[in-house]
């Protein structure tokens, strides 16, 4: 049985962000998890299937890999339900998170490494392009680290200070005495915004933030055999990090023009080349553009309109490197127009010996005359 597409699974769209897959994932894992589901096998394999599909969506690599390739893109074979270990929940904290989601005070800390945000970039490429790959240069507006405070946000010969509000954990714990007992709560530092530091004096370059905007020229490879929709990723060319984080990534969506000759279909490439009627009639030899040049194909004697032929191995590269698709020639028979009287006295001819009745065939029925003709040689 084939498998289900993973968006399908999780019922969100292929442009879904990391927290709407998760939270998808975590709606369906508590709907079908065996513990709440005990000798259903059918919420059982349900269950497995979610986890499958969340174990390659919410990994950045295996996504990209399953948004160009498919399910043959992935190593996913679905983690073994007898034991969870092998299945990717984000850690048992995930499972956790899941049941008892109030957490207390397991608010996370700002004041640490934060990586920094993945960018896009939507590239347009010509159909020769993504049929063979190119190499492209292109400059990305992205916020990069501060060369002047080397993105500490203080200003050059000082540092941030710690917090001496929170002491540098970014938050605060307020005790109450209520009528119903005492309560503590944890809450954001009102002084140094959960930080956990306070920059005295700010850098002049960035202001303090410890980012600048900068526009980076970088080169793109793209492999031969991609097609519109294909997601590359290139790692840690995203926005830079904050406090020491690592950077994040760019992916770049692919979007190919079409083409004025040729279309494709899957990796094979699909044109049209018109003939005339006497090519089709008597047959001949003709040449027709393919994506490395012009080639040789023989046309038979008696070809119709519709007529196919292939040209193997002249497609688009795959982009597992493994062989090309095929080319496939549909010609097309073209009516002549325009006739001059000894054409036409040709043709007339031509029906005189096929059998056809020309008789007062006049400038008045030579419409209907050709229309007979066009079906004698067009079929």
């Amino acid at each position: 049985m084939a498998k289900r597409d993973y968006y399908e699974v999780l019922g969100v769209s292929r442009e879904a962000s990391e927290d709407e897959i998760k939270k998808a994932y975590r709606r369906l894992a508590r709907k079908y998890h065996p513990d709440m589901n005990p000798g259903d096998k059918s919420a059982e394999e349900k269950f497995k299937e979610v986890q499958e599909a969340y174990e390659v969506l919410s990994n950045s690599d295996k996504r990209a890999r399953y948004d160009q390739f498919g399910h043959a893109g992935t190593d996913a074979g679905g983690a073994g339900f007898g034991g969870f270990g092998n299945a990717d929940f984000g850690g048992f904290g995930d499972i956790f998170d899941m049941f008892f989601s109030s957490g207390f005070g397991g608010t996370a800390h700002r004041n640490g490494p934060q990586p920094g945000a993945d960018l896009r970039l939507d590239l347009e490429i010509s159909f020769e392009e993504a049929a063979f790959g190119v190499e492209k240069e292109v400059g990305i507006p992205r916020q990069e680290k501060c060369p002047v405070c080397d993105g500490t946000g203080a200003a050059k010969g000082t540092k941030p200070k710690t917090c001496p509000t929170c002491h540098g954990t970014g938050q605060v714990r307020i005790s109450q005495n209520t009528p119903l007992g005492h309560f503590q709560s944890v809450r954001t530092c009102h002084q140094c915004h959960g930080e956990g530091t306070i920059i005295e004096k700010p850098c002049s370059n960035c202001r303090g933030r410890g980012t600048v905007q900068k526009t980076r020229k970088i080169k793109i490879n793209i492999p031969p055999g991609v097609d519109t929709g294909a997601r590359l990723r290139m790692t840690g060319e995203g926005e830079s990090g904050l406090r020491g984080g690592p950077p994040g990534d760019l992916y770049i969506h692919i979007n190919v023009r079409p083409h004025k000759f040729f279309k494709r279909k899957g990796y094979d490439v699909i044109c049209e080349v018109p003939i005339n009627i006497v090519q089709a009639t008597l047959g001949d030899s003709i040449k027709v553009p393919t994506l490395d040049g012009k080639v040789e194909i023989n046309i038979p004697e008696g070809t119709q309109t519709g007529t196919q032929f292939r040209l193997k191995g002249k497609g688009i590269p795959r982009l597992n490197g493994i062989g090309r698709g095929d080319q496939h020639v549909k010609v097309y028979v073209e009516t002549p127009t325009n006739l001059s009287e000894r054409q036409k006295e040709l043709l007339r001819e031509f029906a005189k010996l096929d059998g056809l009745e020309v008789k007062g065939v006049k400038k008045n029925n030579e419409k209907n005359f050709f229309k007979k003709v066009k079906n004698v040689f067009m079929g």
